[in-house]
């Protein structure tokens, strides 16, 4: 079968890459649940692509149908162009990368390295090679004849990652690999992941919950929500212009107002919501008719705290409205605003600490929030773009 070409969608937009992963419409049930629903989703070739979504929301049942563990009721899955279905998982060009290690205790890292290149029948020097390369890709030459227990949690996980990289697969399934890690460790550890799979070109599917990890670590993101796909993009595009409340809400803090179509003009929406003097927002491709009810979007640091009777005010064209503020928190490199808007709710705005935090707003005092309409981002209907 001759291979789909898909330009890579990351951040080499120019680079073409054959298909890695084709999912085609799957599903997966159990008992009268459904835990993934119709999914399509493609993964090319070098690509380090996340799956992203809450506790219960199918991104594991996913990955163990693409590792052969499970599968589908409905759909297919592909690899390379070559249909899964009814392939067992160790004739699947494929190895998992679990939270848990699954190391063997007893083996030092040395010979759990080259547990699954044994298997395959690798003998003498080519043995040593390949075990010898991926002890020093993850940076451990100096630990192989430790055991798992005496080694760190980071430590542990770089000689999983050694050990399925070993057996050098076509793709990589990372299912939640950090999640036992402490934040700063976990940190310590993305920079590693993407070393590793910058220096291998290996495509990574990555499984997590952890919105911050999926922006830093990624390529592309996919955002599923009750077993549906909710949006795929870029990090900066997923974070930036959410497809959904759902991706508003889930990714980061967003302040989400319920608004009313007034008029449009020149690819732009006016809006009319509860408390806001000005709204304003670039139209998206679902047409939308004057009255018709949307939800908007825009995120706590593309807000701007004016004094209702200070010199600097925002420029002309702005969003804008007035409220009072209700809560400020100190949190370093900026200062968090909750500002009640009568009618309309409360928001959140981040503003960054240039200034002494004794210059800053506080509880009681009446403000203007203020922002470029271009950041205004109009929300579809869940699983669908605006």
């Amino acid at each position: 079968m001759t291979a789909e070409f898909h330009p890579v969608e990351a951040r080499t937009p120019d680079t073409y890459a054959p298909v890695a992963v084709g999912i085609h419409g799957v599903t997966r049930r159990f008992a009268d649940q459904v835990a993934v629903d119709g999914v399509d989703l493609r993964v090319h070739e070098g690509e380090f692509f996340s799956v992203l979504g809450p506790s219960g929301c199918g991104k594991t049942t996913l990955l163990r149908m693409i590792a052969g563990f499970a599968d589908p009721d409905a759909g297919r899955i592909e690899l390379d162009g070559v249909s899964m279905v009814g392939v067992p998982p160790y004739r699947r060009d494929v190895n998992t990368v679990f939270q848990s290690y699954a190391l063997f205790p007893h083996l030092s890292v040395w010979d759990n390295v080259a547990y699954g290149l044994r298997r395959k029948k690798l003998r003498g020097a080519e043995l040593r090679q390949r075990v010898g390369e991926h002890l020093e890709l993850v940076q451990l030459s100096g630990f192989a004849r430790r055991r798992p227990a005496q080694l760190s949690g980071g430590q542990q996980q770089r000689v999983a990652i050694a050990r399925a990289l070993a057996a050098q697969p076509r793709l990589l399934l990372l299912d939640e690999p950090l999640g036992a890690l402490d934040a700063q460790l976990r940190k310590q550890m993305q920079i590693e992941l993407m070393r590793i799979q910058r220096e291998v070109g290996t495509t990574f599917l990555y499984v997590t919950h952890d919105q911050e990890e999926a922006l830093v670590l990624s390529h592309r993101i996919a955002v599923l929500n009750a077993g549906r796909v909710e949006q795929v993009g870029y990090p900066e595009d997923v974070y930036e212009r959410p497809a959904t409340r759902f991706v508003a809400g889930f990714i980061g803090t967003s302040n989400i107002l319920d608004a009313t179509v007034s008029g449009s003009a020149d690819g732009w929406l006016e809006l009319t919501a509860p408390g806001v003097t000005r709204l304003r927002a670039q139209a998206g491709e679902r047409a939308l008719g004057h009255g018709e009810p949307v939800a908007v979007t825009v995120r706590p640091e593309k807000l701007h705290l004016y004094d209702l009777d200070g010199a600097e005010q925002p420029p002309t064209g702005w969003c804008a409205l007035e409220g009072t503020v209700l809560d400020v928190v100190y949190t370093g490199l900026s200062t968090q605003y909750v500002i009640d808007v009568p009618g309309g709710g409360q928001l959140v705005a981040f503003v960054q600490n240039t200034r002494r935090i004794s210059d800053a707003g506080t509880p009681g005092q009446p403000v203007r929030l203020a922002w470029d309409p271009e950041y205004t981002v109009v929300l579809g209907e869940q699983g669908k773009r605006p």
